[in-house]
């Protein structure tokens, strides 16, 4: 009877390989939600106009917070006095700034102290393409941050913008209609579209060739519907991948060898829950890309992406804060730093950290590379 013992043990270890295996599939599969992690940290929607919203994210109840290296944080009670706004990108969802509650960017900045703020573009449908990339920086924006002063009670605010939400308030200052802005944090904010690695090169060959069509019959994106330029959130989640296609493939086969493991495929599902649930981008907004950023490549000379010659990066006079990463193939760092010897501002740090395009602002790395310097540099400058 003794030497079956460790036959029947490995029998009962098989067994419970497969049934984890199996279970682990069919959540992943059929009822992933309860795999999702993200988006943990209680917040209030404090304005609504219909599409965009305006998250409020009350100081924590906890004295201390985890983080994703197994260690702690102590919550301040100590708070700074500018209110941080945080301004997201079109085509993402706010999964990625409260992925993990122990990777999560809002709930760290809550622990150092911040009265923080989140713009949530909302999901634009059809009857939203005829918003263009002005209507963000020039209308929508403006709005948003009057809400927040109308809720802070303070008129000074800092800036921290992802992405093309980098490039919303890098323009918005631009404009020179606020002087209440006291920082801005830049991270993976693209300026000159013609620097930008491998994209940058494709960008050019767009601009040879429509360039070439305008000057031979005046054709622009503009003069067609901006409904035919919509993009899908399906497209967006599929060309965000393809920015690193064996990446991604590695992602699925690693899921495949780790099925069994219950945290590895709640990981995966929190992920993915980011990655496959993007945003359409609105007609107007891809053919203001096309025209102003691909073939004018218009802030690469300072000027901004709209009609008219409102605002210019010279009017920039605000400390920055400009985040990028090498290993960023969606915006490099020669495309992010072309805005720096643009701006008028004398306080400007360049900050490089590890990671692409999603890592720099949300991943692993990110909370001891970059987070603890954002809250620092502001905290710096806070008064």
């Amino acid at each position: 009877m003794p030497q079956s013992a460790p036959a029947l043990s490995s029998t009962s270890t098989r067994t419970a390989f497969v049934r984890n295996t199996l279970d682990n599939a069919r959540q992943w599969i059929t009822r992933p939600r309860p795999l999702i992690q993200a988006q943990t940290t209680p917040f209030q929607v404090v304005h609504d106009d219909g599409l965009a919203r305006l998250r409020y994210y009350p100081p924590l109840a906890e004295t201390s917070i985890p983080l994703d290296d197994g260690g702690t944080l102590a919550v301040s009670r100590d708070p700074q006095r500018t209110p941080l706004v945080l301004v997201p990108p079109l085509a993402v969802n706010m999964l990625i700034y409260d992925l993990f509650p122990q990777r999560s960017l809002v709930r760290y900045l809550l622990a150092r102290g911040f009265e923080l703020y989140l713009i949530d573009w909302g999901r634009p449908g059809r009857e939203h393409n005829h918003q263009g990339l002005a209507h963000y920086f020039s209308e929508r924006l403006p709005g948003m941050l009057e809400r927040v002063r109308e809720h802070s009670g303070k008129r000074r605010l800092n800036l921290h913008g992802w992405s093309f939400g980098g490039l919303f308030s890098l323009c918005y200052c631009a404009l020179g209609r606020d002087p209440d802005i006291a920082n801005l944090v830049l991270v993976g904010a693209p300026t000159d579209y013609h620097r930008n690695g491998v994209l940058g090169r494709q960008y050019q060959r767009i601009s040879h060739t429509l360039g070439w069509l305008r000057r031979r019959t005046g054709w622009r994106a503009h003069e067609l519907s901006p409904g035919w330029f919509r993009s899908p959130g399906w497209l967006n989640s599929l060309a965000f991948k393809l920015t690193s296609p064996v990446a991604s493939l590695k992602s699925y086969l690693d899921l495949l060898r780790h099925l069994d493991d219950h945290d590895y495929v709640s990981n995966h599902a929190t992920n993915g829950a980011f990655l496959d649930d993007m945003v359409a981008y609105p007609g107007a907004v891809i053919q203001d890309i096309i025209h102003y950023l691909w073939v004018d490549n218009v802030m690469a000379e300072g000027r901004l992406p709209m009609a008219g010659n409102e605002g210019n990066l010279g009017r920039v006079t605000v400390p920055m804060l400009n985040i990028t990463s090498p290993a960023d193939m969606i915006v490099t760092p020669e495309c992010s730093r072309a805005m720096l010897p643009l701006v008028s501002s004398t306080d400007v740090e360049c900050l490089s950290v590890s990671g692409g395009h999603m890592a720099i602002l949300g991943g692993g790395k990110a909370q001891q590379e970059s987070w603890p310097r954002v809250a620092q540099w502001l905290i710096q400058r806070d008064g």
